[in-house]
């Protein structure tokens, strides 16, 4: 089911709160299918709802399944939406993960600069709240960050490449970060080395579906991240904030 929350945000403000509404109320009583024939709704928006089906299915098919397994008629079967209606949407499976890759990583993207904008202004509590909001959206959306940080991997090509772009752009974002804040900033590829590391370590953990007690990494992840910019004294100051709150 889409909440009405992610309808809302993945389909925009050209529709009123009430058609919103009516749009999860038909998807609520029809158990998460458009009623075949309701057209009350205008046909842009069933389309766009339509569509939010599919990605939501596609990132549901792919997490039990596997990409390379995955066909249409799964995603099929969990959208409850007509192939015809999907090949309408998309040109293939490769096409529909990718748009469900790029919308899971941008709602990824949002939540950590959030975080980062409400932080203070030093670069360790700005990267501290980034990591923070990073495994807040983990927790909140495990299938979402499985598919971003694991099944990707495994895709094509062409997804392989939006991973690595991904975690480039948090790469890029922390070497700037640090840049702000040292006098004598290590190279750029330190950030690449921290990137790697913290999303070697989550990629292992939501392999294994253990995503409930993430949060609590998080002094060990800035504990790794700090080391690499400020020595060790600095990095265990981060534990030992830690352990006293």
């Amino acid at each position: 089911m889409l909440s009405r929350e992610k309808l809302a945000s993945a389909v925009g403000d050209r529709w009123s709160d009430a058609e919103l509404s009516e749009a999860i109320a038909l998807l609520t009583r029809a158990d998460g299918r458009f009623p075949a024939g309701v057209r009350t709704l205008p046909g842009d928006l069933v389309k766009a709802v339509q569509r939010e089906r599919l990605l939501a299915a596609m990132i549901d098919a792919i997490v039990e399944i596997g990409y390379n397994a995955l066909t249409v008629q799964d995603v099929l079967a969990r959208a409850g939406i007509s192939r015809p209606t999907f090949y309408e949407q998309f040109e293939d499976k490769e096409d529909c993960f990718l748009v469900a890759f790029d919308a899971a990583a941008a709602r990824m993207r949002e939540r950590i600069e959030a975080a980062v904008r409400e932080a203070e202004p030093s670069w360790r509590d700005q990267l501290h709240s980034g990591l923070d909001g990073l495994l807040g959206f983990i927790v909140d959306e495990p299938k979402e960050s499985r598919a971003v940080i694991v099944e990707a991997r495994a895709s094509t090509p062409a997804g392989l490449r939006r991973r690595d772009e991904l975690l480039d752009g948090y790469a890029a974002c922390i070497d700037a970060l640090v840049r702000e804040g040292l006098d004598e900033p290590p190279s750029a590829i330190a950030a690449a080395g921290v990137v790697g590391g913290i999303e070697s370590v989550l990629y292992t953990r939501l392999q294994k579906g253990e995503t409930g007690e993430l949060e609590e990494l998080l002094p060990s992840l800035m504990y790794f991240a700090v080391l690499a910019y400020a020595g060790r004294e600095a990095a265990g100051d981060e534990l030992d904030d830690a352990a006293l709150a």
